[in-house]
């Protein structure tokens, strides 16, 4: 892994750039600790190469815990976020994690803040009602299924939905 990538995250609503997240969430992946304890050591590891502000270290923890349990494939209890949202639905193929990667790079590279989730859940993937995966839902609109579709796609179909969501 690169330790110098920028991951961006969403932190109390808004998208937060991170150095070395990926190393840090690997370090940990198999310690034993409890929530709390992840929680602790991954601001302590973050915190080495970002500032993290005093005040924001309960809202950053709670953040690196969540990257943490997605990472795990564990199941994570998100609140909806407010504002512009983008799912990736399916089960975590490869194809999946290139659709949630290329979204990641491309609301980095456009510099737009939105909610980022990856829907593998299999209860939560039958309520879409979806015929094929990966899917990528767009402020609760299904753009795309089945495919992982060139970026400059996405890239339109992100523009077109954040000009309507502003």
């Amino acid at each position: 892994m690169d330790k110098d990538k920028l991951i961006q995250i969403m932190i109390d609503g808004r998208l937060v750039g991170i150095v070395g997240l990926d190393d840090a969430i690997k370090k940990l992946c198999a310690y034993p600790g409890t929530e709390e304890e992840i929680k602790i050591n991954l601001l302590k590891e973050i915190s080495i190469n970002n500032y993290v502000p005093s005040s924001a270290h309960d809202a950053y923890g709670k953040a690196l815990l969540r990257e943490f349990k997605i990472a795990k494939g564990m199941p994570v209890a998100e609140e909806p976020a407010p504002g512009f949202n983008i799912e990736v639905v399916g089960m975590g193929c490869a194809r999946c994690s290139q659709l949630e990667n290329d979204v990641r790079d491309l609301l980095s590279e456009m510099n737009i803040a939105a909610g980022l989730r990856h829907v593998s859940d299999t209860k939560e993937i039958a309520l879409y009602k979806l015929l094929g995966s990966p899917a990528l839902v767009i402020n609760n609109k299904v753009v795309s299924v089945g495919e992982v579709p060139p970026k400059s796609k996405i890239r339109e179909w992100i523009t077109e939905a954040y000009t309507l969501h502003k």
